[in-house]
């Protein structure tokens, strides 16, 4: 009989395809020491009774309260840890505007350590709360506040992936806020990468280093070659912006006589290890090279409403085998919530398809087939953004982390509208993604370890 660290006993939801949501009603969770999970059994499968004798009066067995359900933790794919501090200001202005009026300025100040210790242990905290176990964080140029930040994740038992931000070029970054020179940006990094690959090894969830070019505008040549060759060096992670908004597509396009996936790729920096958050402008070329190297997007619906220019037709980058993830980008986006986020997936999708300009004709106003549904906003939110990041994370199957979120959905001041205990568990799945509120977020586990409990 195998010795489980945590049984777990309860129905949950976890993607089965990008379009199918799998209901796996009253299965037992077994999770082994290393917070993976080991075995997942049915009512139906014969050691299902013998395990449930051998556990249930045991501490370390868990039963769901009526009412209550398993949803795989969220992965935030594109947050700026340090505007947090800004969160909610400032949305009505241009992107250059807002960069160059509010976030540079307050991003300037993580070069004080309490600073960005009260910011980032909040952020982290926030987004636990709010059910994402797995963040892919930019930090800013400051390499110790960067190395905090990752410090925190791991103290607070979030899988962290950091990036100390790299902006080493003059002409398009303000003096008060830059690194001071190529090679010091190029030096700071790998001394990171290092730093955090230390921290690692005694981090059961796990923290990793991210290379990572703020955007191309803000860099040199000579970094984002210097990058490129850390990255490999290191086999880490990489993030940018890619493609976001007219001013900086324009800008690349201008720069380099191409479009930014190209100019990417050329300097070493796509690879199925690497997600570029927005994409709003890739064309079919981008997209099929993305699909080639493995690089996944960040979607992040709330900020490109708010910063894009347009509405990225998801699908159809998907339906061309990108990888695509689910981002808050805080502050761009003013929600640490993917729920939230998850919704207006939904929203802009409908929005593209059936076009907003009621002077066009239904027929040609908007973009066909663009749509996507809850179930593939779910995914990803969750299984997606596993695979963007090459991680074992994001489903409720044998072999994955013990990452979940534990949804009530009878809570006094915040129940969801279920009155029919018979009602069909497809409906109650999609009343939790539209109607949950954090309150409703009782337990969050990540790596088999309970990191957050709402009384």
């Amino acid at each position: 009989m195998n010795n489980f660290a945590q049984v777990f006993q309860g129905t949950a939801f976890t993607s089965k395809s990008a379009k199918d949501v799998e209901i796996l009603k009253n299965h037992l969770f077994c999770i082994n020491d290393s917070g993976m999970i080991e075995k997942v059994v049915a009512p139906k499968d014969a050691d299902y009774q013998t395990l449930l004798n051998d556990y249930q009066e045991k501490e370390n067995f868990h039963r769901l309260a009526e009412g209550q359900y398993f949803l795989p933790g969220f992965i935030d794919l594109h947050v700026h840890a340090p505007q947090w501090a800004q969160a909610g200001t400032a949305l009505d202005i241009p992107l250059y505007d807002w960069l160059n009026t509010y976030t540079f300025p307050i991003e300037s100040k993580f070069s004080d350590l309490d600073f960005a210790k009260d910011v980032y242990e909040d952020v982290v905290k926030t987004l636990i709360a709010n059910g994402t176990t797995t963040a892919l964080y930019f930090a800013t140029v400051h390499k110790e506040a960067s190395l905090l930040l990752a410090e925190i994740c791991a103290n607070k038992g979030q899988r962290g992936l950091v990036g100390k931000v790299v902006m080493d070029n003059p002409d398009q970054n303000p003096t008060f806020y830059r690194d001071n020179d190529t090679n010091t940006a190029l030096a700071d990094t790998e001394e990171f990468i290092l730093a955090v690959k230390e921290l690692a090894k005694s981090t059961k969830q796990g923290v990793y280093p991210v290379v990572t070019p703020r955007f191309i505008p803000s860099c040199t040549d000579e970094a984002l070659k210097g990058l490129g060759e850390l990255a490999a060096k290191y086999n880490t992670h990489i993030q940018s912006h890619c493609s976001e908004s007219d001013w900086e597509h324009g800008y690349v396009q201008d720069r380099f006589q191409k479009n930014d996936a190209f100019a990417l790729h050329e300097f070493g920096l796509l690879s199925d290890k690497s997600v570029m958050a927005h994409c709003n402008f890739l064309d079919d070329n981008d997209a099929e090279l993305f699909a080639e190297t493995g690089t996944a997007v960040s979607h992040c619906p709330i900020s490109n409403a708010y910063f894009a220019n347009s509405v990225i037709p998801i699908a159809h980058l998907h339906s061309k085998g990108v990888e695509i993830g689910l981002g808050s980008d805080i502050s761009g986006g003013f929600s640490p919530s993917l729920f939230d986020n998850v919704r207006q997936a939904v929203i802009s999708s409908r929005m593209l398809e059936d076009g907003v300009n009621a002077a066009i004709p239904a027929e040609t106003r908007g973009v066909s087939n663009s749509r996507i549904t809850i179930n593939e906003a779910f995914y990803f939110a969750t299984a997606g953004g596993g695979e963007s990041l090459s991680l074992p994370i994001g489903r409720l199957a044998e072999n994955y982390s013990w990452d979940i979120q534990i949804i009530d959905t009878q809570l006094a001041t915040a129940k969801l509208p279920i009155f029919n205990t018979n009602e069909d568990l497809n409906d109650t799945f999609q009343k939790i993604m539209y109607l949950v509120r954090p309150e409703n977020i009782r337990e969050v586990w990540i790596q088999g370890e309970k990191v957050h409990e709402r009384y």
